[in-house]
């Protein structure tokens, strides 16, 4: 049964842009570059906070960051647009994973840092990418299995530490940047943040839908206007700047490939699958659409393609990002075109270092602001999909509750890791993300055990002889509109499972 083109979101209220509407031109590249700036700040840090831990020049940091942007472009397009059975077709825009992090920053230090401890990075991130590609081409029967693993206790509980990890990010920008932390802050920065908040929640309260849909847009644009006309935004590094920085496949030289950096990107992605899959299942309740278990396979397939070209065009893992996914949720515009047109000006921006260096140059707190925000949203996805889930059971609350704990350690005392832990173990475990997740799959097993199925799976409104054979035409157009039912949503809700 095919799908009617506007339906009801998950709070109730009706879209306006549905998952597959193209939107007019002027709407894509409006809505695209608001995803782009939500976008941006996450984007580039992780290969600044990488190459600078490496003692990269100025210019291989220049390098690193267009790379990212070039690649996340790419990533995004294959996850929105989809290619055959890659890519889930949701508003999804894909960034390099904070998880990662600390474990290219061991692996880079172990082997000794500059440009050859980026070819061991490498190594691993594309062996990591192809292994994630594979795991997602398993069997279906084999794959739902694996999925069982991942119910909505898990999920919501990822999807909200992730909110929670993100928040105090958003904190420190808004103060001046992490750097500015130990002082104190920067209390001009803090005013800049704060004013960018009440403008985006002004207009989320006062403005029209159109203006509440581009309301985190119009606060970065605005509050960085304000920071100019003090005399608070630094534009030098756009006139340094080339016009022009192409990115060829292994620019640093070829990757290297050693066992235990494999091990550990592994591992990291076991985590970012984690990730993707409770993204995947909150941005299609936000946008109204059935997830089921290939749904999130050819998510899977893309964060596994993306991270294997990741290392080939001098960038690191993928994951679907959460911080956009709260602004789909904030912005309601569902349509993932969207997400393929800022993929397209995250490669333009990859492609041109002086348009990506005026994004770059948003002061700290108007990014904070806006951050902060989008942060809280995230977390507000994860509660959704918590309500899902019977939290009066004494079980599901304990996995809920000490997960978000083991979350919130590695903020609140972060050198622990690093004075009572082996450097390789400390890299992998100092992670809020790392810690939260793990803590949820575990404890999901101990008091639940396996569900029957994928809990997510979508509900089904017709007998199953008649579900089948959309199930079974995979690829068809039919398929694309109708995603096959799973057993267990199919029983959840207390209708006929489809087979």
């Amino acid at each position: 049964m095919a799908r009617v083109a506007a339906r009801l979101s998950a709070n109730g209220e009706q879209s306006s842009h549905p998952v597959d509407e193209v939107l007019p031109l002027p709407k894509l590249a409006l809505y695209g570059f608001q995803h782009v700036l939500a976008f941006y700040a996450g984007a580039v840090i992780v290969p600044i906070i990488v190459g600078s831990a490496l003692k990269l020049s100025p210019e291989q940091l220049v390098y690193l960051i267009n790379a990212d942007l070039f690649t996340c472009g790419i990533a995004s397009i294959i996850q929105a647009w989809g290619i055959g059975r890659v890519g889930a077709r949701l508003p999804l825009i894909q960034g390099v994973t904070f998880t990662a992090v600390s474990p290219m920053i061991a692996i880079g230090l172990g082997a000794g840092g500059g440009t050859a401890a980026l070819l061991v990075i490498y190594g691993a991130v594309i062996t990591a990418g192809i292994a994630t590609f594979a795991f997602a081409w398993l069997p279906p029967k084999a794959f739902r299995a694996v999925m069982r693993l991942f119910p909505p206790v898990v999920t919501g509980t990822v999807i909200t530490v992730l909110g929670i990890v993100l928040i105090p990010v958003g904190l420190r920008d808004a103060v001046g940047g992490a750097t500015t932390v130990g002082d104190g802050g920067v209390p001009t920065q803090l005013a800049y943040a704060g004013g960018t908040m009440l403008f985006i929640l002004a207009l989320m309260k006062f403005g029209g839908p159109f203006l509440r849909s581009i309301g985190i847009l119009l606060g970065l644009v605005g509050g960085t206007v304000v920071a100019a006309l003090l005399g608070d935004v630094e534009f030098g590094g756009v006139s340094t700047a080339d016009w022009v920085g192409v990115t060829t496949p292994f620019h640093f030289g070829a990757p290297k490939f050693e066992w235990f950096p494999i091990v550990l990107m592994l591992i990291v992605m076991l985590i970012t699958m984690v990730e993707t899959t409770g993204d995947t299942y909150a941005v299609g309740d936000i946008v109204g659409k059935d997830v089921d278990s290939e749904t999130v396979a050819r998510a899977l397939r893309a964060d596994g393609a993306a991270t294997a070209l990741g290392g080939v065009l001098n960038s690191f893992p993928y994951v679907a990002f959460a911080e956009n996914v709260g602004l789909v949720r904030m912005t309601k515009v569902k349509s993932r075109f969207v997400v393929v047109a800022a993929g397209v000006f995250m490669i333009v921006l990859g492609l041109l270092p002086k348009a990506a260096a005026i994004v770059a140059a948003v002061p700290h707190g108007v990014l904070g602001g806006a951050a902060t925000v989008m942060f809280g949203m995230v977390a507000l996805a994860g509660i959704q999909t918590l309500a899902k889930v019977d939290l009066k059971e004494e079980k599901n609350a304990l996995v809920v509750g000490v997960s978000l704990a083991f979350a919130l350690f590695p903020a609140t005392v972060p050198l622990y890791f690093d004075e009572h832990m082996d450097a390789d173990l400390s890299s992998l475990l100092n992670s809020g993300v790392t810690l939260g997740a793990t803590a949820a799959i575990v404890l999901n097993l101990v008091f639940n055990g396996l569900g029957k199925d994928d809990a997510h799976g979508p509900r089904v409104e017709i007998p199953a002889p008649a579900a089948a054979p959309a199930a079974e035409r995979a690829g068809s157009p039919a398929a694309e509109s109708a995603e096959p039912a799973t057993a267990g949503g199919a029983e959840e809700a207390g209708t006929t499972p489809a087979p």
